[in-house]
């Protein structure tokens, strides 16, 4: 049988993965508290693309919060939902995407000297829409500059905290 999607390679596309890791001059409790505990109030800090931000399920965030968030990226406007994957506190937050395949890791490591921790981030767009395929090498680095900004951002943003 004739198979078009084979034919022209038109099968699930590879993830696009970002990451970028950044060392912070501060402990990894404040930097969690920063990125886990208060996320509702500072993602939008550290990343400007999102323009709304809301919390749908109650009580603070833990593993399975679910969010709704508009984003502007380079001009193209998104909304989306997003659920708490991974909620480790001083340790490891992530989400995923609900409604868009994609999945955001955020994990700390003391560093040797104290005061300090190790931010490693990861952001993984798990699925390129067919008609975006032919921009995937500029949505690649797009990704990749974007997660370099994001550990960037949260560093200038922790450091500058009152007790960092």
């Amino acid at each position: 049988m004739f198979n078009l999607g084979s034919m022209f390679n038109l099968g699930p596309s590879e993830p696009v993965v970002g990451k970028a890791s950044i060392l912070l001059e501060c402990p990894a409790r404040q930097v969690f508290k920063f990125i886990g505990e208060n996320l509702f109030l500072n993602y939008p800090r550290w990343s400007p693309e999102v323009k709304e931000l809301e919390q749908i399920t109650n009580g603070p965030v833990c593993l399975g919060t679910i969010a709704r968030q508009v984003r502007v990226d380079q001009g193209h406007r998104s909304e989306s939902k997003f659920r708490i994957t991974i909620y480790e506190p001083d340790r490891r937050l992530a989400f995923a995407g609900i409604s868009d395949p994609f999945r955001c890791i955020y994990e700390l490591q003391d560093e040797h000297h104290p005061g300090s921790a190790r931010l490693f981030f990861k952001f993984e767009l798990l699925e390129i829409q067919m008609v975006m395929r032919p921009f995937e090498p500029m949505i690649r680095t797009a990704v990749q500059g974007g997660a370099e900004r994001t550990v960037q951002n949260i560093k200038r943003l922790v450091e500058s905290e009152p007790g960092a």
